[in-house]
């Protein structure tokens, strides 16, 4: 209590410390683990003495910990849905475009402009997302983990039937048409290359080895998806 009233009105944090209690609706203990949640590897170069300081590490702690929560409340509120939909949902909920949208409700990217360099890209939003469950866990541990995320975020900021009602996957419904059609769909990574400092991925979709859409994003994953969608539209199949 008193290092939370220390941050908020005498830290030199303190203007990022009432940014957090905006976002997250109380201001944390660890004030420079939480800013390290918002600083993408793009943003290395700013101080030669902050080098390597990025949230990575934080978002691969975050992604774990975000898909235990969510299989966790998936397998409570559906007792009675087997694990092809359980696991179907929770792909949907952890998806880059779900906590990217989830990030953006929360006001994520009213801080995270302040730190990146360069045009920020919505991935960025689900990144720092992501580092932020990560900085909750190591905080604050597991249960109150937990009970953040889902009383502050699925409850509140996510739509799960809406989620349950609509198929934006792309990449599955291509997948699964190819299936229908024995026709093999295959995906290559045409070329990574630099922009804005950061990897950019351009990929491609093969049907029977025969290139029918590319697409290019920040994330493998997304841009996978958006030459899914083009694919889709080309072949008149609906999405």
């Amino acid at each position: 209590m008193i290092r939370r009233f220390y941050n908020y009105y005498l830290s030199p944090k303190k203007e990022l410390a009432r940014k957090l209690k905006s976002v997250l609706g109380f201001v944390p203990d660890n004030m420079h683990l939480f800013k390290l949640a918002f600083f993408h590897k793009s943003m290395n170069n700013v101080d030669p003495e902050e080098y390597n300081y990025n949230n990575e590490r934080l978002e691969y702690l975050g992604d774990a910990v975000l898909s235990t929560i969510v299989a966790e409340y998936l397998y409570k509120k559906y007792p009675g849905k087997d694990e092809g939909f359980l696991t179907k949902m929770r792909s949907k909920i952890v998806k880059r475009k779900t906590l990217n949208a989830v990030a953006e409700r929360m006001g994520i990217d009213i801080i995270l402009t302040e730190y990146s360099q360069g045009k920020m890209s919505k991935s960025m939003l689900g990144n720092a997302f992501e580092a932020l469950v990560g900085a909750l866990y190591i905080e604050y541990g597991y249960d109150r983990t937990r009970d953040y995320i889902i009383s502050k975020i699925l409850m509140r900021l996510l739509d799960i039937h809406d989620l349950e009602n609509n198929d934006d996957n792309y990449k599955s419904q291509l997948l699964e048409w190819g299936q229908k059609e024995g026709i093999q769909i295959s995906y290559r990574m045409l070329s990574k290359f630099k922009h804005d400092k950061r990897d950019r991925f351009r990929v491609g979709v093969y049907l029977d080895g025969k290139e029918v859409s590319v697409a290019e994003d920040y994330n493998k994953k997304s841009a996978e998806q958006i030459a899914s969608s083009r694919a889709l539209i080309s072949l008149n199949i609906q999405n």
